[in-house]
């Protein structure tokens, strides 16, 4: 069969990967070597990793997180008591296998919504699904599903998602529905998928912010009893950044 022709079957298949690595081998010349099973085993190698590459890109366009971030970039120089060994150990994912969930604390500028993201993003590459909210943003898109009967799909389609990301929770306190709002979600996801929170306030004042002190306790039960903590302290990154900027 030439070449073209072959090339031609991959793509009529599906096989993307498999046809660029055709393409590449035909033009190596050091490929003319290799016997048929090698050549088998590396246009397979490319499709799988095609494939890979295809479902990372579909992740991370679900995931709609806020910032470009990477556990790779993640600066552990700043002085803002980040915990490199277990950052490291959260950046493996296990803790989403586990249905574990994740407290970011800290001031304004610390960096919390980079390391959320950063995490998200390896969550992604990881073929694990997820979806990113501000917590403002995403009790405003509840609010408008319960008024035109959308509200149960969508509860439902973050119920689905493995890993939910709610950035940026308090300082203002929940109104009714938003209690209401909240414990539905963590009910659908306790020992069923993770939820990664930041917030400026200390985890000690979340009860507060909630407000009606039983649904605050079965909320706070729910998702902080087996959550891994990281505590941020310091002066704002952002400020610190553009002061030596201006140096």
């Amino acid at each position: 069969m030439l070449n073209h022709p072959t090339q031609d079957l991959m793509h009529s298949l599906g096989f993307e990967g498999m046809a660029r690595g055709f393409k590449e081998l035909q033009n190596d010349p050091e490929s003319q070597a290799l016997d048929h099973q090698e050549w088998l085993g590396l246009l397979l190698g490319y499709e799988a990793t095609s494939r890979q590459q295809k479902r990372f890109e579909r992740r991370l366009r679900a995931a709609r997180l806020r910032q470009a971030a990477s556990v790779e970039d993640v600066d552990y120089r700043a002085s803002r008591g980040l915990d490199r060994s277990l950052f490291q150990k959260l950046a493996t994912n296990d803790w989403i296998r586990d249905r574990r969930n994740l407290m970011i604390t800290g001031p304004c500028g610390i960096g919390k919504s980079y390391l959320a993201c950063a995490l998200g993003h390896k969550a992604c590459r990881d073929d694990l699904s997820v979806v990113y909210h501000r917590a403002p943003r995403l009790f405003a898109a509840l609010a408008l599903a319960r008024g035109d009967g959308r509200y149960a799909r969508v509860l439902r389609s973050i119920a689905r998602t493995k890993l939910l990301i709610i950035d940026d929770w308090g300082p203002e306190p929940l109104n009714a529905d938003q209690r209401r709002d909240l414990l539905e979600i963590v009910e659908d996801r306790y020992d069923a998928g993770s939820i990664l929170i930041t917030s400026q306030l200390p985890i000690e004042n979340w009860h507060d912010i909630i407000g009606d002190p039983t649904i605050a306790d079965a909320i706070l039960d729910r998702i902080v009893h087996n959550a891994y903590r990281v505590e941020l302290t310091g002066e704002s990154l952002r400020k610190i950044r553009g002061q030596n900027r201006q140096a």
